[in-house]
């Protein structure tokens, strides 16, 4: 039987935070320094906007098919491999972004810096789940999450540093991601592969078979439902922050709003919020009850988003922390969906439900755009907003409802 980890700051669990800070840092630097990069490449005022979700959507599905490619590899081949192999390809991807001199070679960069981003977290949570105790997991993955999402502060930060006035300096900001992803690969040397993993080498059932997610009901019921509870993350980091620039001019915000300033704020927020959602699991007892309890806190954040009319430009980025508070459940999202899955599937599951619910933010995107045209145009762009977000929470809310509950569960097991 394998012993199990304990001790919260283990050295999988120090590394696993390391290594998602540098997957958040680069995943959210293009939004972060997506005007002044958009507009050194020659892009005009008007298509900044318009050009930016469509790159944005474009690095989501290279998450989106990393995610599969990457779950696959990390039953089959290990949890520690996916993760070396994808911190050289999103270095590598980080680099080739400060280079980029066209619209084309910028959604390019993105899409293989989405694919190799889409192995980190996954297989970073699996590593770690499996290693801790089931008493403890909840916090470990947490902290994980918690540590490794004040990244994109970090992004802001360096983003203050490095751009100035003529924005040529955001070409800095990604060779910086590009070196710190390597330094990762050394930190990572000390950290062994997962008992269960190695256990799991030496039977003959099926490993990493992504098909057995669509050939059973049950598994695809929970499969599904694990992906939508995510929803209002992206809609609300993807849609509302990182347009809350443009947001702000419909409703009339007094001062300018900076989408930069926008998701530092909420990242700040999510990072305090995905360690109390640990904490607050565990003093529940329960995954369910405390992801239902921040999905309110975003909803309600979301409501309030929509009502600034006419307020300052502080008062937004304070909703935007509250909305960043509420959608701080993402490693206890992610936690969950490991949790449902046998260890045969589980780093698959793991690494493909978040990088699909990172890949939903074109369909969302696509639903928000649509409906632009189907409204009044003076009001379409602030209409389809709140609309969206509407259906979005209700697919959630319902998602959640289709749940299991999985706190305290044991993982030792397989699924034939």
């Amino acid at each position: 039987m394998e012993k199990r980890h304990y001790m919260l700051l283990s050295l999988p669990v120090i590394v696993g935070a390391l290594g998602y800070f540098v997957d958040v840092y680069d995943l959210l630097l293009f939004s972060i320094i997506r005007v002044p990069s958009l507009k050194s490449i020659g892009l005009s005022p008007d298509d900044v906007a318009k050009k930016g979700l469509e790159i944005l959507n474009i690095q989501m599905i290279g998450l989106l098919i990393g995610g599969i490619v990457w779950g696959i590899l990390g039953d089959k081949k290990g949890r520690l491999k996916v993760l070396f192999a994808s911190i050289i390809l999103y270095s590598l991807g980080s680099i080739a972004n400060g280079f980029v001199h066209s619209f084309e070679q910028y959604a390019l960069a993105r899409f293989i810096t989405g694919l190799g981003l889409a192995g980190e977290l996954g297989a970073g949570i699996t590593l770690v789940s499996e290693w801790m105790s089931k008493e403890k997991r909840g916090i470990a993955t947490s902290l994980v999450a918690g540590i490794g999402l004040s990244g994109a502060v970090f992004a802001y930060f360096i983003r203050v540093q490095f751009v100035g006035a003529t924005g040529e300096g955001w070409r800095t900001c990604y060779f910086i991601g590009g070196g710190l992803g390597f330094l990762l690969l050394l930190l990572r040397v000390g950290v062994l592969e997962s008992g269960m993993f190695k256990n799991l080498e030496q039977s003959n059932v099926r490993k990493g078979d992504f098909l057995m997610l669509f050939t059973n009901g049950r598994r695809l019921k929970k499969y599904l439902a694990a992906i939508l509870i995510a929803l209002p993350n992206w809609f609300v980091i993807g849609i509302i922050v990182t347009f809350s620039d443009k947001f702000a001019a419909k409703m009339n915000v007094q001062g300018p709003v900076d989408p930069g300033k926008a998701i530092m704020f909420a990242y700040v927020a999510i990072s305090v919020g995905d360690i109390l959602i640990g904490f607050i699991s565990q003093g529940m007892r329960s995954r369910k009850k405390a992801l239902l309890l921040f999905h309110i806190i975003t909803a309600l954040a979301a409501i309030w988003f929509f009502n600034l009319q006419g307020q300052s430009s502080g008062m937004v980025y304070l909703v935007c922390a509250f909305l960043g508070l509420g959608t701080g459940f993402w490693a206890m999202f992610v936690t969950m969906a490991a949790e449902q899955f046998g260890t045969n599937i589980r780093a698959t599951v793991a690494t493909t439900v978040p990088n699909m619910a990172r890949g939903s933010l074109p369909l969302v995107a696509l639903l928000f755009t649509s409906l632009q045209s189907h409204l009044p145009p003076d009001h379409a762009y602030f209409q389809s907003g709140w609309i969206t977000g509407i259906i979005v929470f209700f697919v959630a809310f319902v998602a959640l409802a289709f749940t299991e509950e999985t706190f305290g569960k044991d993982l030792d097991y397989l699924e034939q």
